[in-house]
């Protein structure tokens, strides 16, 4: 029998115990989650050839963070659990955590019309009779296109003309690309409608809203629309497709609802602990709420944009759902990408797991892979 596979495996961990040398980690008193965390980063991020990369898990309470790489070019500091960075569009879980919590205090309804919550001076078009609702935003089935039509920004501003006047001039000259509830097509633009008609519905601007549904009740420290003083330091630096660095944006608060936030893997951690916390009082109707699958995959015509991170059985508030397969648990995910980082956070409620991953560059085959070892970490750590 040839030695050789042997010889290969042993050159393979030896690098990979260098890799975890030189990288960070947060260590919780679970061996078992240190051990597999650390090890499922370290191959990650040898295989994903990327600056940086993050990587923590909670499982029954107890979390563990790895970082590998540098947080900013030339920076020699491997980014950690402190680290702030552009979650992308893992914000539209946020946004339907908001709308779970105002529906679960009576302050809106599911089947309330945008037209009714939007607050502004315009007709919300409506297709066959079919009108936009709060549920089709928040499922991706309002019939809205992925991004609301506008002119380029600067380099240095490239979301300055993401304005409301924007979007009231979408809605005007009637986009939609099929009659909502229908099908469902992947939307920044529905998810940017929705955060208006909730601040609007619950009389505050949106970052507040957010911050009293969402980041209070979890415990988020970092967890923001605009970097505060002191934030910018540590930053993780994002990269380009073609590797050259990308700048730390500004995004206006009307893409608050999308992808506008900021956030930790420590926050992230702790926004998963609350989710995963199924048995708790407090709450518990937010989480019930917005766990639930409201839109099934079977019968929607069209379906497009769900499956880079795994398919999509259904669509809950913002989670795209993962029926159970194999050893792998009903999983709710996210992923996403904003100015050269891609992220994913996932969990799986009844097993008190979950995942959050994220890396510095634009890379789809780096990113789709990402999404893969983060959903088979859960299968690992969940207990069968």
């Amino acid at each position: 029998m040839s030695r050789t596979p042997r010889v290969r495996i042993s050159a393979v961990a030896v690098m990979a115990m260098g890799v975890i040398l030189s990288g960070t980690s947060v260590r919780a008193d679970d061996r078992l989650l240190n051990e597999t965390v650390g090890f499922t980063g370290t191959m990650l991020f040898l295989q994903s050839h990327v600056p940086a990369l993050v990587i923590g898990a909670v499982r029954d309470g107890k979390t563990a963070v790895f970082g590998f790489g540098e947080t900013s070019d030339g920076s020699g500091k491997p980014p950690d659990g402190n680290t702030m960075l552009r979650i992308g569009s893992i914000t539209k879980s946020f946004t339907g955590q908001v709308l779970a919590s105002l529906v679960a205090g009576g302050t809106v309804k599911f089947t309330d019309r945008l037209q009714d919550r939007l607050g502004w001076n315009v007709t919300v078009p409506s297709r066959d009779g079919h009108q936009i609702r709060l549920i089709d935003l928040v499922t991706h089935s309002a019939g809205l296109p992925r991004e609301v039509e506008r002119e380029a920004g600067p380099p240095d501003d490239p979301f300055s003309t993401l304005t409301p006047e924007a979007y009231r001039k979408a809605l005007a000259d009637d986009p939609l690309v099929f009659a909502p509830s229908t099908g469902a097509l992947y939307s920044n633009f529905g998810f940017d409608v929705l955060s208006a008609a909730l601040s609007n519905a619950a009389g505050k601007p949106y970052d507040v809203v957010l911050k009293e549904r969402v980041s209070d009740p979890a415990g988020l420290k970092d967890t923001v629309l605009a970097m505060r003083p002191g934030d910018q330091g540590r930053v993780l630096q994002g990269h380009n497709f073609d590797g050259k660095p990308m700048p730390n944006v500004p995004t206006p608060l009307i893409a608050g609802g999308a992808s506008g936030l900021y956030s930790t893997p420590d926050d992230i951690l702790r926004w998963l602990s609350w989710h995963l916390d199924r048995f708790a009082e407090k709450d518990a109707e937010t989480r019930l709420i917005d766990h639930a699958p409201y839109l099934q995959r079977d019968g929607l015509d069209p379906v497009s944009g769900f499956d880079e991170s795994g398919h999509m059985d259904a669509i809950s508030l913002g989670w795209i759902v993962m029926q159970p397969k194999g050893d792998r648990p009903l999983i709710l995910q996210k992923a996403g990408g904003l100015q050269g980082i891609f992220s994913y956070a996932a969990f799986a409620p009844s097993r008190r797991v979950g995942v959050f991953v994220a890396i510095n560059k634009f890379d789809l085959g780096a990113g789709m892979a990402m999404a893969g070892v983060a959903n088979h970490l859960i299968e690992e750590l969940a207990s069968r």
